[in-house]
């Protein structure tokens, strides 16, 4: 008698609930897909699929064509916010080294290129989870919406972001709290044209308790940001608008200022950034987390994403290879955690070194980067870049949980 498919429920349409689905469906899973959002739209913003991910990505067998959506990193620098060269990081000798590429790309190019790869997946736009219901004789699981509907799976896969109404229900009653990063950030994109704005480059300005960075998209296109200490309650509720911004980097490179200038109000995005402390159990029975759901993290290493789809194939990969999904998913979970862990950890210690405001920190912060031997700073960033060989545990290793 041929075994039935299982099936996975996956909550949330982000960049890792897209992944998982393409990843579970390639490692046999019949997959559903349900986003809260009533339309499918990313916001104004770029990011980094880094090496890391890209590798995870392919050892699926995932090919989304980044290279020719997005631009290829070729130069990371950081500058003082007047534009003097603090070190430029050896990211093109890792990346050639490692023999995959690090793609700099829109949030929307990459959801389309997911949206592609996942055509056939259903995805049910406008559906709220509201709550979870294990089967107690182990038979699956049951979502419930808040407009009265259900879906059931063999397993359940809380990809719904930082507020995720899965780890919600999974951590207890009570709100857990968020952890504020201090600063508030600012992004956009925009047609940008510059001589020190080149191809593939990254560029990051640091000043006094403020960081701004120019990446570039391809095809004359500017990612932007910029960060700001700022008291939680004016971050989380930020009233201001273009000028304030512009004011905030007066005196900066002319190349910072050139970018704020260009960009229409309304194309300023205005976040705050904030993580959540590490949570250690990401599931239980045929219940489990994925990316900003699992772990949250700031912005700084530009790893989120990248984590979120390194848990995806990660979590396919375990799924495909065993026929206890529970088993499967505790593995996967033990897997991811310290990978994430030290992701987490370092997000916000590099996060609050680079937004120092102190006059003796400063300097200190500056020397640091500028005069770390290039083999250590190379072995760092390696160690961020490559995708983890993994190796499972023991076959017995979690039964009964």
């Amino acid at each position: 008698m041929t075994q039935a498919r299982r099936k996975a429920i996956v909550i949330g349409a982000g960049i890792g609930g897209l992944t998982a689905a393409v990843a579970l469906r390639r490692a046999g899973l019949d997959v559903e897909v349900y986003e809260r959002a009533a339309e499918l739209g990313a916001a104004g913003s770029g990011l980094s699929v880094m090496s890391n991910a890209l590798a995870a990505l392919d050892s699926a067998g995932i090919d989304l064509g980044l290279e020719k959506r997005g631009q290829v990193l070729e130069s990371y620098r950081v500058k003082t916010s007047r534009g003097r060269l603090i070190r430029e990081f050896p990211f093109p000798e890792i990346i050639g080294r490692l023999g995959v590429p690090s793609v700099l790309i829109t949030r929307s190019a990459l959801q389309a290129a997911l949206l592609e790869a996942a055509a056939g997946i259903r995805v049910v736009l406008g559906a709220q989870a509201e709550r979870f219901d294990p089967d107690p004789s182990g038979g699956g699981v049951s979502v419930h919406f808040t407009d009265g509907t259900r879906a059931d799976g063999d397993v359940l896969i809380g990809a719904d972001g930082f507020n995720s109404a899965v780890r919600r229900q999974l951590t207890g009653p009570g709100d857990e709290p968020s952890q504020d990063s201090g600063y508030i950030c600012w992004l956009a994109l925009v047609p940008f044209e510059h001589p020190n704005f080149t191809p593939g480059s990254v560029t990051h300005f640091w000043g006094s308790g403020q960081r701004f960075g120019l990446v570039d998209m391809g095809d004359g296109t500017l990612y932007w940001w910029g960060t700001k200490n700022m008291p939680t309650e004016e971050s989380h509720d930020w009233k201001g608008g273009k000028e304030d911004v512009r004011r905030a980097f007066e005196g900066w490179a002319e190349e910072v200022q050139q970018a704020i200038a260009q960009t229409p109000q309304e194309s300023i995005l205005a976040v705050p950034s904030r993580d959540r402390a590490f949570l250690e159990h990401w599931g239980r029975g045929p219940v489990t987390l994925l990316g900003d759901a699992a772990h949250p993290m700031l912005t700084s290493l530009g790893q989120g994403s990248c984590m979120a789809i390194e848990d995806a194939v990660v979590l396919a990969r375990h799924l495909a290879g065993s026929s206890d999904s529970t088993v499967a998913l505790r593995r996967y979970e033990d897997e991811r955690r310290e990978r994430t862990r030290g992701m987490v950890a370092a997000s916000r210690s590099i996060s609050t070194f680079e937004q120092s405001v102190n006059p003796v920190r400063r300097p200190v912060r500056d020397a640091y980067f500028r005069f770390l031997p290039t083999g250590r700073l190379t072995a760092i960033l390696e160690g961020a870049l490559t995708f983890p060989g993994n190796r499972p545990a023991p076959e017995d290793a979690h039964a009964g949980r």
